[in-house]
């Protein structure tokens, strides 16, 4: 089941100095499955997420999702309880626990006086179940780690009950356990809660190895897609990112150093 389609989406900037970022893109972001962004610096991953997260106008085409709805066509509301978007921004939520935090996803579903239904907060419970931070509700936000953060906001994110989850950069501030850790509770989550998951990453050996689906975005605007062994079987990887005597070794899906033996995965 498709959870997002790109209808000859082109993105960028209007006017007096906009410009066209990536044009006529066309791909799938499938229900039940992780879907990676990837791409050099500068490429405009994060631009392509703003505008199929509806928080800034496609130039052309559109972004669509499952029922065939066009996200520039929904209200905020609308949009907030079916696509949910998880950012590097930092935040600061002061004294509110893990389980408060989470709890704020069901914001676009509250009542006027702003009050959380029992329902509400079975559901807050059951994200918090689902990324595995049920042991963290009660501490302050404040105090957790890095990865414990990053885990209660993805449970903020499930309690807006998306069909579609969005992470800019999520594993940018984690070290390297907590990455590899994440990954695989996106996959997970994607599977078991049947949303369709789309994040961008610059973490190119770890996004081969654990996600179901890439989109490799170019600096040239253009964009492949396919399964991560297919596009590192047909050098898509490796004209995008080898440079010099750095190569993407499509066999290991690591990044090697050419006479060197050095492998840096």
């Amino acid at each position: 089941m498709t959870g997002l389609e790109l209808q000859k989406l082109t993105v960028g900037y209007r006017g007096r100095r906009g410009r066209t970022v990536a044009s006529n893109l066309s791909a799938v972001a499938a229900t039940g499955r992780l879907t990676s962004l990837i791409g050099p610096n500068g490429a405009g991953k994060s631009t392509l997420l703003r505008t199929v997260c509806g928080l800034q106008p496609p130039l052309a085409g559109s972004a669509v999702l499952a029922d065939g709805t066009d996200v520039t066509t929904l209200k905020a509301a609308g949009l907030a309880r079916r696509i949910a978007v998880v950012t590097t921004d930092t935040v600061d939520p002061g004294r509110l626990t893990a389980r408060e935090v989470a709890s704020l996803g069901r914001t676009p579903y509250l009542s006027p006086t702003g009050r959380l239904s029992a329902d509400d907060r079975r559901v807050t419970d059951r994200a918090l179940d689902a990324v595995r931070a049920t042991d963290l509700a009660d501490r302050p936000f404040h105090d957790l780690s890095d990865g414990e953060r990053q885990r209660v906001l993805a449970a903020r994110a499930l309690a807006q009950e998306p069909e579609l989850l969005v992470l800019d950069e999520p594993t940018s501030h984690l070290d390297a356990p907590s990455r590899v850790e994440f990954l695989d509770l996106l996959a997970t989550l994607a599977r078991e809660q049947g949303i369709a998951v789309l994040m961008s990453s610059h973490e190119l050996e770890l996004v081969m190895r654990l996600s179901d689906e890439v989109w490799l975005l170019r600096g040239d605007g253009t964009m492949t897609t396919g399964t991560p062994a297919a596009l590192a079987a047909d050098g898509s990887v490796s004209a995008a990112f080898d440079r010099g005597r750095l190569r993407f070794d499509a066999d290991q899906l690591t990044f090697v150093i050419d006479g060197s033996g050095t492998t840096l995965g």
